[in-house]
C-alpha cells in the first residue's frame, strides 16, 4: 500500500502523519487550511479567499459534495482513512470501520449497550409533548441531541428541540474520553483525555460544543471499560469512547468509530504516529502500549464575532485561515496545540498561544 486517501471535514493532522510515514497522500475535506499544501494532493469544499467570507459550515457542508470532490482520489488510492463527516465509501478500500450505523445512531447504540454498560437514561422522541411528559414526571435533568452527529452541535436543552431527537438524562460530571486501538479480536486503550466543552460559542450558546482535550486523562477503570466496549461493538482501528465521570462512576455517552479529535494530543503525549498505529490495528497488530511522556492541550478557537484574520504565524497554531479571509461568528478559527512535562505549563502555553492568535483578529 503506497497511496492513501484521507477524507472528512478536517484532514490536515491525519494527512500530515500519513505523509511522515512515507505514503503518497490524497486529501478530500471541507476545510482547505493554509498550513498544509506541499505534501498532498487535495480537494476542498471551502476555498478561502482574502476579503471573502468563508460562510457557515452547517449551511455549506454535505457528504454528497465531499464524495464528488473525492471521486478521482477514491479510484487512485490503495486505502482510504475516513474521518468525521466522511460519506459511504467502497468498503474494500476503507482502513477502519466500513459499517458504523449501529454506533453512529445514538439510540441504537444505547439500546445495544444499556444492559451491559452504565448509560444515562435515553429516549427516542418524535413528539416534543412526549419529552415534556418525561421531564415533568421526575426530578432528573435532561438534554436533547440529534440521533446522529458529532462535535456537540445540536446538543442542547430539551425544550429547544423539534422533530425526531434523543432525550437523554443529564449526568453532571467531568467529560472524558478514551482512545482505543482494536484488531477486532483484542483491544487496548492507549490514552485517555479530559474533554474541553464550550457552552458559550457565539451562535451556539447553550450547546455542548467540543473545544479540545487535555491528555493524558484519568486511568484505571475507564481504560478497561472502553476497550471492552469497542470489542463488543466489533470495531477496528482507532476508535473513541466519550464518557462522563461523576465521582467514581463512569457513564458511556457516545462512541466515535474512527480516528478522533484527540489524534494530535495522542501523538504529542505518547510520541507515536497514530496513523501507523491505526493501520497496524486494522491489519491485526496492536502496537506495544506506550506510556505518556508529556501533557498535551488542544484548544479550538471559535470566532467570537465576524472578523477578518491577519497573518497568523504563532507557533502552535494550526488549521490556519488564508490571510484576509472573513470568518463568521461562531465558526472555527484555528486549532491550538501545546505540550509540556507538566499539565499546568501545557495549559499556560496553550492560553498564551490563544491570546496571540486573537491579536490577529480584526472585528468587522
Amino acid at each position: 500500500m503506497e497511496e492513501l486517501l484521507v477524507i472528512g471535514v478536517n484532514t490536515r493532522p491525519v494527512a500530515e502523519s500519513a505523509f511522515r510515514l512515507g505514503y503518497r497522500v490524497y486529501s478530500a475535506g471541507y476545510y482547505c487550511t493554509a498550513d498544509f499544501k506541499h505534501y498532498t494532493e487535495r480537494r476542498c469544499m471551502l476555498n478561502e479567499r482574502s476579503g471573502e467570507s468563508c460562510g457557515r459550515f452547517h449551511e455549506n457542508f454535505s457528504q454528497e459534495k465531499l464524495l464528488e470532490a473525492a471521486a478521482d482520489f477514491i479510484d487512485r488510492a490503495d486505502g482510504i482513512i475516513p474521518l468525521t463527516g466522511a460519506p459511504q465509501l467502497p468498503w474494500g478500500k476503507v482502513i477502519g470501520n466500513s459499517r458504523t450505523d449501529h454506533v453512529e445512531d445514538k439510540y441504537r447504540l444505547y439500546r445495544r449497550i444499556r444492559n451491559s454498560y452504565p448509560t444515562p437514561e435515553t429516549h427516542l422522541i418524535s413528539d416534543p409533548a412526549e419529552a415534556m411528559e418525561i421531564v415533568s414526571a421526575g426530578e432528573k435533568k435532561y438534554i436533547a441531541k440529534p440521533v446522529s452527529g458529532a462535535g456537540g452541535f445540536g446538543v442542547t436543552d430539551h425544550h429547544e428541540m423539534d422533530g425526531e431527537f434523543i432525550l437523554q438524562e443529564y449526568i453532571e460530571g467531568v467529560p472524558v474520553s478514551a482512545s482505543v486501538l482494536s484488531t477486532g479480536e483484542e483491544a487496548m486503550t492507549v490514552l485517555t483525555s479530559r474533554q474541553i466543552i464550550d457552552r458559550k460559542v457565539p451562535g451556539f450558546e447553550g450547546q455542548f460544543i467540543y473545544a479540545g482535550n487535555i491528555t493524558p486523562g484519568p486511568s484505571g477503570e475507564i481504560e478497561e471499560l472502553a476497550s471492552d466496549l469497542i470489542l463488543d461493538l466489533s470495531l477496528r482501528g482507532s476508535n473513541g469512547v466519550d464518557l462522563i465521570m461523576r465521582d467514581s462512576e463512569l457513564y458511556v455517552i457516545e462512541v466515535n468509530p474512527r480516528i478522533q479529535g484527540t489524534f494530535e494530543c495522542a501523538e504529542a503525549s505518547l510520541g507515536i504516529n497514530m496513523v501507523d498505529a491505526h493501520i497496524r490495528a486494522c491489519m491485526g497488530e496492536l502496537i506495544e502500549k506506550p506510556e505518556p511522556q508529556r501533557y498535551a492541550v488542544k484548544r479550538i478557537i471559535y470566532a467570537p464575532a465576524r472578523c477578518r484574520v491577519g497573518e497568523i504565524e504563532t507557533p502552535g497554531a494550526h488549521d490556519l485561515p488564508v490571510k484576509g479571509a472573513i470568518i463568521e461568528e461562531g465558526e472555527p478559527l484555528v486549532t491550538v496545540l501545546a505540550t509540556h512535562r507538566s499539565r499546568e505549563d501545557a495549559e499556560r502555553l496553550a492560553s498564551g498561544i490563544c491570546s496571540r492568535v486573537k491579536e490577529e483578529i480584526h472585528y468587522l
